[in-house]
């Protein structure tokens, strides 16, 4: 049945933005646990790769989407990727603000000295 959101190929963007809340929660995550392990932010991008392709494997095997999608992998990769750097600068000015009470206070995603 061929739609407003719907064609033959695509599932539309009910699907989409559903499967892509489910990734930006496992990104979410993922970035609160690499800044609580203090590691480096860099490591976002390989994470935030492999979910990409997670999320267009569920995209595959749940709706049968084109699984070589490079635009739409694109896009999702750009979205996990905001939503993980932005837990990760949440959490690291969390730690900083906690650990180093003494020096920084917290001011939205990044501290400050006081």
């Amino acid at each position: 049945m061929a739609g407003i959101f719907w064609t033959d190929t695509d599932n539309g963007l009910f699907v989409f933005v559903l499967l892509t809340i489910l990734g930006a929660a496992a990104a979410m995550a993922t970035g609160r646990a690499l800044a609580k392990g203090w590691s480096s932010a860099w490591l976002i991008v390989p994470a935030m790769a492999v979910l990409s392709a997670a999320v267009r494997f569920l995209h595959f095997s749940l709706f049968q989407e084109d699984l070589a999608s490079l635009h739409y992998y694109l896009v999702t990769l750009v979205i996990l990727l905001v939503v993980a750097w932005i837990a990760y600068k949440s959490m690291r000015a969390r730690q900083m603000a906690t650990q180093y009470s003494w020096a920084y206070e917290k001011a939205g995603l990044n501290w400050r000295p006081r």
